[in-house]
Parts: structure tokens; C-alpha cells; sequence
């Protein structure tokens, strides 16, 4: 904006990055300063350059860049990429592509380095058993007015199955006190509602420890291999749960067993007149 004119201070950043301009063309009318970045494009084209891209930030991203498109191609840039920002996220996103949208790369900022729809993870540590003078492990449950904030004894461990058309429930259970054959899951909130797995699903137990007798006992896996295991899991989901808009409810909940402990030990305490305070 220190320039008179757009074409003028697309042909200065191009006179200083000849290979690797890319022009917001959205600053003043996109569709004219589309023109302005391929009357530019030209100018380095003759010098022996290439545009590498213009960029939208503005308005309607689907029918810019739809256009923007036409305009490039019929000026003989079909390589030169569109490039899209503006408070993106993956709705904006799909919205995008369903509308037909002619963008090459997404600029995501805001919306994902913040975790902007969900900032913070309402997570607390609850005592869950105490080993006792003979070796035995001693159950606790935290009661609440709030089933959410109920928390669920024992030595926990979590069991993942799946099948060879992918994941199928996520299994809370106890280790000290096992798995049924075959393993039944009952819905962490409403225990009318349970799922019974085949005996012969296979399963893989996600918990492994850290700290063992004050010791660190696991070795951090690395940021490339975290990513390659996220996007393997994910890939074993079926559609119907990674679609954004009303996606299955992927299946969580407690062993049979567990829920059945769990809910004998609040049974007891509600009995007690235990106090169902935060404290």
C-alpha cells in the first residue's frame, strides 16, 4: 500500500523474489488485481521467471477462485497456484471443495495452531486404588452430583478392537480384574445400553508405562512417528465417524465387570451418606 498503484508494487516484489512471488491480489478488487498479478507474471516470464502463486484472504473464496482460475489459464498461467487464508478451518474447508472452489494450497493459521474450538482439556487425576498392607488392591471412587465428574476405580487399562473393516470400541477395563469371554462394554452413561464383542476380535491394550518405582521406563517415540500412528488409527476409522457434519459416535465404555464394581462401590458409599462434594 506504500505503492500508487497495485501492478507497481506486485512488479517491485517481483523484481526482489523472481522465483518465489506469490501477489495478495485481494487488497483493493480480486478479480483486478488477479489481472495486475498476470500482466506481471508476463513481465517475469519474459525475463526468464516463472509466478509461483497469487493469494486469496477476502470475500467469496469459492467464485474468486473459480474465476481466478479462468484468468490464469486464459492468459497461459495454469501452473501459477491459488493459495487461500482468511480464518479457514475444516467446515470453511469442505464448504469449499463442495462449492468446486479452484484452490491449490490452504494458509490455516488461527483456527489450528490455537486449538480454537476447543482451548482446554477438562482433565483431573482421581485416586483409584490403594494397595494394602497384604498386596491386594483396594478400589476408591470419587461420587459427585455430576455423573460426568463419578470417577472409575481400579487399575485401569484400555482395550482397543478391531476387525478387518476397522475399529470397532474403545474398552475401559480392570486389570486386576480381567476380561469376560466374550468381552461385553456397557455405555459409560446409560448402562441399559451395551456392546458385546466377537471372542475372536482382535484387540490391542493402549497403556504403557512411563514411570515405573520413580524410574522412566518408556522412550518417547518421535513427532514423525506420533503423526504416522495418529493418521494410521484414523485411517482404520470408518467414514461415518470422521465425516464432520453428525459423525457416528465412535463406541467408548466400561467392561461389563468394571461397571458392575464400579457401580456396587457408589451403591455402598450413596449408603454410607458419603460426601458427594468436590472436596
Amino acid at each position: 500500500m506504500s505503492f500508487d498503484e497495485e501492478q507497481e508494487a506486485f512488479a517491485a516484489y517481483a523484481d526482489v523474489f523472481p522465483d518465489d512471488s506469490v501477489f495478495l491480489v485481494d487488497t483493493y478488487n480480486t478479480l483486478e488485481g488477479v489481472k495486475k498479478a498476470i500482466a506481471v507474471a508476463q513481465d517475469l516470464r519474459a525475463k526468464g521467471s516463472e509466478l509461483k502463486g497469487i493469494r486469496l484472504d477476502s470475500g467469496d473464496l469459492a467464485y474468486l477462485s473459480i474465476e481466478a482460475r479462468k484468468l490464469l489459464d486464459a492468459a497461459g498461467f495454469p501452473k501459477v497456484a491459488i493459495l487461500a487464508s482468511n480464518d479457514l478451518d475444516e467446515y470453511l474447508i469442505q464448504s469449499l471443495k463442495q462449492q468446486g472452489a479452484r484452490i491449490d494450497t490452504w494458509g490455516i493459521g488461527t483456527k489450528l495452531v490455537t486449538a480454537y474450538d476447543q482451548p482446554a482439556l477438562g482433565g483431573v487425576y482421581k485416586l483409584a486404588a490403594l494397595k494394602t498392607k497384604d498386596g491386594t488392591w483396594d478400589f476408591k471412587v470419587k461420587l459427585s452430583e455430576q455423573l460426568i465428574k463419578v470417577s472409575t476405580p481400579g487399575m485401569l487399562q484400555v482395550r482397543r478392537f478391531y476387525t478387518s473393516d476397522g475399529l470397532v470400541g474403545d474398552m475401559i477395563y480392570s486389570e486386576t480384574e480381567g476380561v469376560q469371554n466374550p468381552p461385553v462394554m456397557v455405555h459409560p452413561n446409560d448402562p441399559t445400553q451395551t456392546k458385546t464383542f466377537p471372542s475372536d476380535c482382535q484387540f490391542e491394550d493402549l497403556l504403557v508405562p512411563v514411570f515405573k518405582d520413580g524410574q522412566q521406563v518408556y522412550t518417547s517415540p518421535s513427532l514423525v512417528e506420533i503423526q504416522a500412528r495418529t493418521k494410521q488409527q484414523v485411517s482404520l476409522l470408518h467414514e461415518t465417524y470422521r465425516r464432520l457434519l453428525n459423525p457416528h459416535i465412535y463406541k467408548v465404555g466400561l467392561e461389563k465387570q468394571l461397571n458392575e464394581k464400579k457401580m456396587a462401590l457408589v451403591v455402598k458409599l450413596r449408603g454410607k451418606g458419603a460426601s458427594t462434594s468436590e472436596d
